[in-house]
């Protein structure tokens, strides 16, 4: 009787020694770690329906500059870094010899082989259109002009395509004079068509020039 009591007890004890090990201790935490159920965070992405991210493009670049950038040069050469047109505009972004010197560039064989200086000389050139079209962007900008919602992007990328001389006199007309390139290409359709995104980090600057 007392071997058998002595079985039990020992079998109790063994019982709650090994289930102390897995209850819970109070033991400090890094905050980092831990999740916080209550807050929304408690899964990595905005939505957890996967037909949500079915349709996405990626590398993704949206309304932000490096996207500006690709869209514009898309339109202008499907993003050909040794592209020249039958007008002899050339590089990426179509520049022609005459723009380029504007921005301190004078050797366009360097410059139609160098991706690097193609770069550089979009950046310089849309500060350097934003100095002279400031007022522009001041006075339209959040304005429907043409049928078109005016932005500073829409104002510049319309500068990329015709001058800046040109945007100046859609606005003096009001949009009712269609200003176009030799292949029909109007600067109302690339203000509406490149509105809307983030150029802001751009630097006005009227002394804008590629440093090669």
């Amino acid at each position: 009787m007392i071997n058998k009591w002595s079985f039990y007890t020992s079998l109790t004890l063994i019982i709650a020694f090994l289930s102390s090990g897995f209850k819970p201790s109070d033991i400090d935490s890094n905050q980092w770690f831990l999740t916080n159920e209550t807050d929304g965070t408690h899964y990595l992405f905005p939505s957890q329906k996967q037909t949500d991210y079915s349709n996405l493009n990626v590398p993704y670049t949206g309304k932000f500059f490096i996207g500006y950038k690709e869209a514009i040069a898309f339109k202008e050469s499907q993003g050909k870094y040794k592209k020249v047109n039958t007008l002899g505009y050339m590089g990426k972004y179509q520049f022609g010899k005459e723009t380029l010197k504007t921005i301190g560039i004078h050797d366009s064989n360097h410059f139609l082989n160098n991706p690097r200086i193609q770069e550089k000389a979009f950046v310089a050139l849309i500060a350097k259109n934003k100095s002279e079209l400031k007022d522009i962007i001041q006075k339209y900008e959040g304005q429907v002009v043409a049928g078109v919602l005016v932005t500073e992007s829409g104002i510049l990328a319309a500068a990329h395509l015709g001058g800046v001389g040109s945007v100046k006199k859609f606005f003096k007309y009001d949009g009712k004079r269609y200003f176009k390139d030799a292949y029909g290409t109007s600067i109302r359709s690339y203000m509406r068509e490149f509105g809307g995104y983030e150029t802001s980090g751009i630097v006005a600057d009227s002394k804008a020039s590629v440093k090669l």
